[in-house]
């Protein structure tokens, strides 16, 4: 308790400078898509993103790209400091600097809502061609609760994986795919670690959301807030299903199945841990980062070692942690005080285009990749390539099929993709006003605290009730509150 009224008075303190900047609020006449220049008038660009430069081709593809179009762009990177890229972009914007396109890894909220300095996507978007047709039913919810980030990316959520071999070599796995509830779930990551020699079933890079992935649903816990027989709305980890799962959890823990330093497990030890047999099943993001995985995996303990992703745990409901549809967690927005808005739209188009996502996607061709007998083959240069925008594959159709020996995502990585997809559903979080957001970050914080010396035994699960009773005096009720007032 002392440890939560520490973290709710360090975080009082926090204090966010704001500054308003002037700008038009004027609406696009026409698509992103056929808005054009004078070919020897060039239209500059600024756009500030941590992961652009002008070395790896991809600014000079956008602006031929976009010049064979009959739009003539010139694209001209902002600097930001080195450093926590949320900080540093907050100070450049502050200062005034307010670039065309502006790509947030967070820390956008004040800017858009707060600040009111970036542009409402809506009308951009509604016009589009490419980007439309590039969105996911999430993406499209998400910008219209709130319109002021873009990101075409696939849903950005946790998928639990395995080493094919060593699946195969159980006799649980199979009953496991017909049926996977909690009890062969158990049974499963008992004989994983039983027959293979790992030294724990599963590792986490800090925290239990990765083990969530798994059990979260199975247990109840199919929303943030949880609707009760009164109609009221409870914030799920203060319900009964959040005490069972934990209960469950602790128990994987005691009998070895939880890698005993996950708490302190970082990306890299994570995967590491993976790699080097000492876990058997770890989660990533589905999509590239499974893809990623199967490479280094296969690469260090052979072609028999390829990776395949496993279902979500089966009971009270059945999906992978539920998906936040509130807003995108990264994404680009447009300054309101832009005199290109129009253009700095039709460079998000443009990559979101047949075209546009080859160069995204795939590279430089000559670099990233050849064309070998009316097929495109990946080169070993294509490893260090990663989409700037399109990550989605929904409107994907290039030129030419893909050399089956290096296909864009792997057979495991496309399996993740479709598993995702038909197995994920909307939760119903919302954003946090900023006046309760201090209250939400510390209640936050405390719930990782209790429930992680929960697992490791630090604290028995008859403590839940206090918990609870913890969590509500000290912001909780007032959250709660809120949330019977916004979640309709």
């Amino acid at each position: 308790m002392k440890k939560l009224l520490t973290i709710l008075a360090a975080c009082m303190l926090v204090v966010t400078t704001a500054c308003s900047n002037g700008g038009g609020n004027a609406t696009p006449t026409e698509t992103a898509a056929s808005s054009a220049n004078p070919t020897d008038q060039p239209v500059t660009i600024t756009i500030v993103d941590k992961d652009l430069n002008t070395e790896d081709g991809w600014v000079k593809g956008v602006e031929e790209g976009m010049k064979a179009e009959g739009k003539n762009v010139k694209i001209e990177l902002v600097p930001v400091q080195s450093g926590t890229y949320s900080e540093k972009l907050g100070l450049l914007l502050q200062s005034g600097n307010i670039p065309d396109l502006i790509y947030f890894q967070g820390g956008d909220y004040q800017f858009a809502v707060t600040q009111g300095i970036l542009e409402d996507l809506t009308p951009y978007i509604e016009k589009s061609v490419n980007v439309k047709a590039a969105m996911s039913p999430f993406n499209q919810e998400r910008t219209k609760n709130y319109p002021y980030l873009v990101w075409l990316a696939p849903t950005s959520n946790w998928i639990p994986v395995v080493r094919e071999d060593w699946f195969n070599q159980t006799t649980s796995g199979k009953t496991l795919l017909e049926d996977p509830t909690v009890d062969n779930y158990y049974t499963f990551f008992k004989e994983l670690k039983e027959k293979n020699g790992a030294s724990f079933t599963f590792t986490s890079a800090g925290s239990l959301d990765e083990l969530d992935a798994i059990f979260g649903q199975a247990f109840g816990l199919t929303s943030t807030w949880m609707k009760g027989t009164d109609g009221k709305y409870t914030f799920g980890k203060t319900t009964s299903f959040e005490k069972e799962k934990l209960a469950f959890y602790a128990k994987l823990y005691h009998e070895g199945l939880i890698d005993p330093e996950f708490l302190v497990k970082k990306w890299d030890t994570k995967e590491k841990a993976f790699y080097d047999k000492q876990a058997a099943i770890i989660t990533g993001r589905q999509g590239k980062n499974i893809d990623i995985y199967n490479t280094k995996m296969i690469s260090q303990n052979g072609a028999d070692a390829k990776i395949m992703p496993l279902p979500p745990a089966k009971g009270i409901a059945h999906a992978y942690s539920p998906v936040d549809v509130s807003k995108e967690s990264r994404g680009f927005a447009i300054g309101k005080t832009s005199k290109n808005k129009e253009m700095a739209f039709a460079v998000l188009e443009f990559l979101a285009s047949p075209k546009g996502q080859m160069l995204d996607k795939v590279g430089v061709e000559g670099q990233h990749y050849e064309r070998v007998d009316n097929k495109i083959k990946l080169t070993e240069k294509f490893a260090e390539w990663f989409p700037r925008f399109v990550e989605s594959t929904v409107n994907f159709k290039s030129d030419q099929e893909f050399d089956p020996a290096t296909p864009y995502l792997s057979e495991p990585a496309v399996k993740a993709l479709e598993m995702m997809a038909s197995m994920s559903t909307k939760d119903n979080s919302f954003i946090i006003p900023a006046e309760l957001s201090t209250k939400w970050d510390a209640l936050d914080a405390y719930y990782k605290e209790f429930a992680a010396n929960v697992v490791t035994g630090k604290r028995t699960i008859a403590d839940f009730d206090k918990f609870v009773q913890d969590w509500n005096e000290n912001g909780g009720k007032e959250l709660t509150e809120y949330a019977n007032q916004t979640i309709k």
